[in-house]
């Protein structure tokens, strides 16, 4: 996928090299620490319920394992190629490390679009695409997840399908039903992830969540849940939007009703709640506070400057591109990146892992606590490490993740006195 006259992948790989500059690796190192693991592609063909045959493209990028089986969603999604796929797994493997979690990174999915298939062939292909990669999926080399138009019932299905070759595995993908095996707390983990990553950064700065006003650009499962619990914390969610257009209360928006509008309406737009505006300018809106928890490159070269916004909390991956990075740290915006704010979710699949694992359920209040203790403790080390180097949290965080998963890459071989960690 092309972001300007850049991939995403290219994007990800100017944060890294930045933060291994610091670090001072060699270009072998670099190597070492960029290049994935395997890379799977695989055809997907079905009858639909119509009787055309249906034909897509299916991608597994496994991009590290060092610290532990490699771990990332699955996105069904028009615009899903090998690109993507490598892009997003390369940020897998540092926001597990990061958050300190004993996986690494792989992402991928289908080129289809759920929005237009029926259940039934939604099912169809989610099975076959499981046939095809259950030899490089599983509880202890790559447990997949939901991301994007994925769900608990489509991880529910891929448990099932690779169940049927390699006997009970629900370790093989998180993010499933509480009921099949599935954990309390996962639905609302990233939005939770970026509302206590938030709180340290107001606490830092000597404020409440009462004193400010936010916005969020996006109100799927991040944003939605990150908004509802942000304003139980007593923030005024000022202004939402989405694809399909912002809705805006300078008085703070009823974030429950707006759920209800979107869960039945399927976007904001209408609900009658707020002031209705062009959803793009939500970047622009004058808040302290804002969320980018939709897709990639929604903060740009070209609207960056237009930001108001004093702290840019990223619920979604890669919504800022290196340009608008560089302008936003230029005037002062503090930006808590990708790799740290939106972990909430991988760090409670972690927690579901674990209790498969074990065979032993949790409960939500001990979910919730476990997710809030390692949250906060992994902004105070990207923050001290942003206070080592003198540098900006997203750099810092990259130096810390590559910190974590060098050592942990080169300790599994010979390699003397090239061995910068």
């Amino acid at each position: 996928m092309i972001h300007g006259e850049k991939t995403m992948l290219e994007h990800g790989h100017t944060y890294f090299n930045k933060a291994a500059d610091m670090l001072g690796l060699s270009d072998k190192i670099r190597t070492i620490l960029l290049a994935p693991k395997r890379i799977v592609k695989v055809k997907i063909v079905i009858e639909g319920e119509d009787g055309r045959l249906q034909n897509y493209e299916g991608y597994r990028v496994q991009h590290n394992n060092a610290r532990g089986p490699m771990k990332g969603g699955l996105r069904f999604h028009p615009s899903m190629d090998e690109d993507h796929a490598a892009a997003l797994a390369n940020l897998m493997t540092w926001k597990t490390a990061v958050v300190d979690i004993p996986f690494g990174g792989a992402k991928g999915g289908i080129n289809c679009d759920p929005m237009k298939m029926s259940r039934k062939d939604l099912f169809q292909v989610t099975t076959r695409f499981v046939q095809e990669m259950k030899e490089v999926i599983g509880p202890t080399t790559d447990i997949p997840a939901p991301d994007v138009n994925t769900n608990a019932e489509v991880m529910g299905w891929i448990m099932h399908e690779y169940s049927q070759y390699a006997g009970f595995s629900p370790g093989v993908v998180t993010g499933k039903p509480v009921d099949l095996f599935g954990s309390e707390g996962r639905a609302a983990a990233t939005g939770r992830g970026v509302m206590e990553v938030l709180a340290e950064a107001l606490t830092e700065q000597g404020k409440a969540y009462s004193d400010v006003t936010v916005a969020v650009q996006g109100f799927g499962n991040v944003g939605s849940n990150a908004a509802r619990l942000i304003a139980a914390r007593g923030a005024r969610i000022v202004a939402v939007a989405d694809h399909t257009g912002g809705v805006s209360r300078p008085e703070g928006l009823d974030v429950e009703a707006l759920a209800a509008w979107v869960a039945e309406h399927r976007g904001v737009a209408g609900f009658p709640g707020g002031d209705a505006f062009e959803s793009s300018k939500i970047v622009s809106w004058e808040v302290n506070i804002l969320v980018p928890a939709a897709l990639e490159d929604a903060i740009n070269a070209d609207n960056a400057s237009e930001v108001k916004a004093t702290i840019v909390v990223e619920g979604a991956n890669a919504p800022t591109t290196p340009e608008a990075d560089e302008i936003l740290n230029a005037r002062g915006i503090l930006v808590i990146p990708d790799i740290l704010a939106n972990a909430g979710g991988v760090t409670v699949s972690y927690f579901e892992w674990t209790q498969n694992v074990q065979q032993f359920r949790w409960d939500e209040a001990r979910v919730n606590a476990e997710l809030d203790k390692r949250m906060s403790a992994s902004y105070r080390a990207v923050r001290e490490v942003a206070t080592e180097y003198g540098t900006d949290l997203r750099t810092a965080a990259f130096v810390l993740a590559i910190r974590r998963v060098g050592k942990a890459a080169l300790a599994r071989v010979h390699i003397g006195a090239d061995n910068p960690f």
